[in-house]
């Protein structure tokens, strides 16, 4: 294989990779703002919220980041219950201004309280159980964390669509999603689908930080590309559409890592935003969503 192919090749594998890191945290977003209406502009600080927690299990406890992984998705689960019992329930028969300013607001106060209690210092974990290379035919190489994190996004994204198609708790939440009055009148409790709608959407960024973790550096603004890759993702694949979100993100990963190739690093973030822009002036309702 000449040089030149075993570039693309990689740079085709590593979008890959974090295209589905992408299309997890934009899971939970667009799972939140299907089934409510409503954008948790604070998601990516979320993510960054599951980093440092991931961080600190390994720092003080010793527990590698990938066994970690479910108890952090559980205490992610548990923070998304507990935002939008103390938070989200008080706002959310508010007008869209304020429902836009309370997650904004909780964006700047996680961001600022992370810089606050941990300082602004880049962190990282070392020495995890995925560190190291796989080599494949060719002359490319992949990062084991990075590959074990596509597989973990790929396997929760998975998960996440066989919950909300092939069970009655995801019946339950399209219903509410669909008309909130005749899923009352139905016997469903619209405030506790509202409720497991962001335990289970920040479970998602509970999964994606703590596989991010063993590759990514950790800091108080990290949620600030993954947030808005989300918003970009979930708005390019269909508002509450998670298969069309999973797609949408995989191809913005792509289109990221191409860009930095073709165009150098400084710009791989003009690709998405730029084909993002594209797809909402042809489609406003997104590639898969429905007009």
């Amino acid at each position: 294989m000449s040089g030149q192919a075993t570039i693309i090749l990689q740079a085709i594998l590593s979008g890959l990779m974090i295209g589905f890191i992408f299309s997890l945290v934009s899971a939970g977003l667009s799972l939140i703002w299907g089934v409510m209406d409503l954008v948790n502009f604070a998601h990516g600080d979320f993510l960054m919220l599951a980093m440092y927690f991931t961080y600190w299990a390994f720092a003080l406890l010793g527990m590698d980041p990938l066994f970690f992984t479910p108890l952090n998705t559980l205490l992610l689960f548990i923070v998304g219950a507990l935002v939008y019992k103390f938070l989200i329930q008080r706002i959310i028969d508010a007008a869209k201004t304020a429902q836009t300013f309370a997650t904004f607001g909780l964006m700047i106060i996680l961001r600022a309280g992370a810089q606050f209690v941990w300082s602004g210092d880049y962190r990282a974990v070392l020495d995890s159980r995925a560190t190291g290379q796989i080599w494949i035919p060719g002359g490319v190489s992949l990062g084991r964390p990075q590959l074990l994190a596509a597989i973990g996004a790929v396997l929760s994204s998975a998960f996440l669509y066989w919950l909300i198609q092939r069970t009655e708790l995801g019946r339950a939440l399209q219903a509410v999603a669909e008309d909130k009055a005749a899923a009352s009148l139905m016997g469903i409790d619209s405030q506790r689908m509202y409720m497991l709608a962001w335990g289970i959407g920040l479970a998602c960024v509970g999964v994606a930080g703590a596989l991010l973790s063993t590759h990514y550096y950790i800091f108080p603004t990290v949620g600030l590309l993954f947030g808005q890759m989300a918003l970009v993702t979930v708005a390019m694949g269909g508002f509450g559409n998670i298969p069309g979100t999973f797609i949408a993100g995989v191809i913005n990963g792509l289109v990221m890592v191409l860009s930095g190739l073709v165009l150098g690093p400084a710009f791989k973030y003009l690709g998405p935003f730029a084909l993002y822009l594209v797809v909402v002036l042809g489609r406003a309702w997104g590639l898969f969503g429905k007009e």
